[in-house]
């Protein structure tokens, strides 16, 4: 093997393959940077509703003056529902269930010297659209007790204005997450008592949550109307900047809420660039791989005549191939190895700043960019072997 390795590594091309060998490691170095980085980045900007997470919008009918005094509803029809989902730019809709019945709360710590109490509402939205977890999103009638969802605002209200104001002391997610209100439920000639129990703070609804199930048993039970009407929708968009939604809005008399039409464009652009990168990165790779089998063909050709007389004292096409093969698993190899080390140093930069940004950031293995690259490796490799063993076939039958 080392006298065939000596008599087919001439003709070799040193500087075509540096060229493939250094576009090679850009365009996958690229690549896993990209995929490391936002698998790294994701998990902080998908808390809430944060500009990496799916775009839903609340959507409302505009309330004018005339409107109001002329009594006209601002609730949604089944007809438009069914229109807003056909709408292209629509992935999904969902409805606002409200409560058709009265709520009263209260709840207090005495060690606190809190005691509060209020009348309020409940609405639903189907389980998908919620953006916490759902662990204990289920209604229970035997235990009688709600689980509630509350917008993250309300807790900060309470915190930075309320609590400030009275010199009370300031409540934690987790402290509000212990504490049980006292829920009264009065409606269809009845009263009935439960505790509500707060699982999680929202940052994209900006409502008091129920669980669905709950209250479609609660309207049953307590209001004459089974079904009301909704008067908000939410609708996961695919894209917030296109402005088809725009138009359709406007033409409907609809309108949304916290100028999601506008904050959303950042996040159809951040995904944008970030596919732009890595389709860079693939097509520095692709192209790479075309120098590498240039190179190998190149010289292939150049020995023509040696392999055909190898070939004709005896020696296998597969066991012809080995040294080509062989040169460009080891030059793919190398490349995986070096990017893996480029992004492992890269990522030890962008971390820091992020542990800065964000303390509470746990970063985890590099199992994406480990991944990434050696499929990467795998399918470049074994086109790579494919293709020259047939070269060396075509050679063969050529001959004989």
């Amino acid at each position: 093997m080392k006298l065939l390795w000596k008599l087919l590594r001439q003709h070799i091309s040193i500087g075509q393959l540096t060229g493939f060998f250094l576009a090679n490691l850009f365009g996958m170095s690229i690549v896993l940077l990209s995929i490391q980085f936002y698998k790294d980045v994701i998990p902080v900007f998908t808390e809430g509703d944060s500009f990496m997470k799916k775009e839903y919008l609340i959507v409302t009918k505009k309330i004018s003056a005339i409107g109001s005094f002329a009594g006209k509803t601002n609730t949604f029809s089944e007809d438009e529902l069914k229109s807003l989902q056909e709408q292209r730019f629509s992935k999904d809709v969902g409805a606002f269930t409200p409560s058709q019945f009265k709520v009263s709360a209260g709840f207090g710590m005495k060690e606190a010297g809190i005691s509060l109490s209020t009348e309020m509402f409940f609405e639903s939205v189907p389980n998908k659209f919620v953006d916490v977890s759902l662990d204990k999103w289920h209604f229970d009638k035997e235990s009688r007790s709600i689980p509630i969802i509350i917008p993250r605002s309300y807790l900060n209200l309470y915190n930075f204005g309320f609590a400030q104001s009275r010199s009370l002391p300031k409540l934690s997610e987790g402290v509000m997450g212990l504490i049980q209100m006292d829920i009264v439920i009065k409606g269809n000639g009845r009263l009935e008592q439960y505790k509500g129990n707060i699982v999680g703070f929202s940052n994209r609804l900006n409502t008091i949550l129920v669980p669905e199930d709950f209250m479609k048993w609660a309207n049953s039970e307590f209001a004459d109307e089974n079904k009301p009407q909704p008067v908000r929708l939410i609708v996961e968009v695919d894209n917030p900047a296109d402005d088809g939604i725009a138009r359709y809005f406007q033409e409907k008399g609809y309108e949304a809420e916290n100028d999601k039409l506008d904050a959303g464009k950042t996040t159809y652009f951040l995904r944008l660039i970030t596919g732009i990168v890595m389709g860079v990165g693939l097509f520095i790779s692709i192209l790479s791989f075309y120098i590498l089998m240039l190179s190998i063909f190149l010289l292939l050709q150049k020995n023509t005549v040696k392999l055909e007389s190898l070939l004709l004292i005896g020696y296998s096409p597969a066991k012809v191939a080995i040294p080509y093969q062989v040169l460009t698993l080891g030059l793919n190899l190398i490349v995986l190895a070096l990017s893996i080390g480029i992004v492992m140093y890269m990522r030890g930069m962008y971390t820091e700043v992020l542990t800065q940004l964000f303390p509470q950031m746990e970063m985890s293995i590099m199992w994406p960019a480990y991944v990434a690259g050696i499929i990467l490796f795998s399918l470049v490799s074994v086109i790579n072997i494919i293709a020259i063993r047939k070269k060396i076939a075509s050679i063969w039958l050529h001959k004989s």
